[in-house]
């Protein structure tokens, strides 16, 4: 008989917390787990390898905790690990287990929310690299024109507390100005990252009144209440309670504080070796 356990959410830092969120907010019944791989993040300046393994050792931590659903809730992951993952190691590992990513939901609703059909897509470099974005968006709006912008230093950004700070605005401007001038049409910006929505409100001081500014929180747990539907025996496997566990690779000191900032709670998170 398949064993239930908690649903899993992972991010290479914080930002999948911002994911986490609206899921709760739409899914609350149930018992999540989320890890932030903090010690080795960031993940977007990374090659491929490096964070298929980093991914691969952290989706087969959360099978160990008994997770039959985990969610990658990082671009980067879901870019250069994902499919590797579902292809290769769930057959060999878990195969009644299941990993979904954040850019697959994201990408089948993104054509319409605009109206030229010119999108932009701003991302870690990884992401960008990868062509994710542009390969998926094709698949389902073959009309929609994507332009990309890697944005590197916005994570730090983030995560040293200056969203909100003037700095902030030279570096968000820098890189709009670069995505915008690819074209003039560009009428929906997806924020391709989980960290990005802290930078919500600095975006929308630089781009024009009637552009549409996306972050994937919502769309993706919008689109795990409809896998849930479509899924009665994932989603019978997965606990119900309410109950949060946070865990974190690097200091839980500095996890608790940042992750306060993007779950919108208070969070107290354990640490986690992953060698161990």
């Amino acid at each position: 008989m398949q064993a239930n356990g908690p649903i899993g959410v992972f991010d290479s830092g914080y930002g999948g917390l911002t994911v986490l969120k609206e899921i709760v907010d739409k899914l609350p019944q149930y018992n999540y787990v989320y890890m932030g791989d903090n010690a080795r993040a960031p993940y977007g300046t990374r090659s491929f390898e490096t964070v298929y393994q980093y991914t691969l050792e952290c989706v087969e931590w959360f099978f160990k905790q008994g997770c039959p659903l985990v969610i990658l809730a990082c671009n980067t992951a879901s870019a250069k690990a994902l499919r590797t993952i579902q292809q290769k190691d769930l057959p060999r590992i878990g195969k009644d287990k299941r990993v979904l990513g954040v850019i697959r939901p994201t990408t089948e609703v993104i054509g319409n929310y605009s109206k030229t059909g010119e999108v932009g897509i701003l991302g870690t470099t990884g992401t960008v690299q990868s062509g994710s974005y542009p390969i998926e968006i094709e698949k389902f709006f073959p009309e929609i024109k994507v332009c990309q912008e890697a944005c590197p230093i916005w994570v730090p950004l983030v995560e040293n507390n200056e969203y909100d700070s003037p700095g902030a605005d030279f570096f968000v401007k820098k890189h709009l100005d670069h995505l915008l001038g690819q074209s003039e049409k560009i009428d929906t910006i997806l924020l391709a990252c989980t960290h990005y929505p802290l930078l919500k409100n600095k975006i929308m001081e630089h781009v024009s009144t009637g552009t549409t500014i996306l972050s994937q929180g919502e769309i993706v747990a919008n689109s795990l209440v409809e896998y849930m539907a479509r899924h009665p025996e994932m989603e019978q496997r997965c606990d119900k309670g309410g109950k949060f566990d946070f865990f974190t690779t690097d200091s839980t000191e500095d996890f608790d504080k940042h992750a306060t900032i993007f779950f919108g709670k208070p969070v107290r998170s354990k640490h986690l070796d992953l060698s161990v």
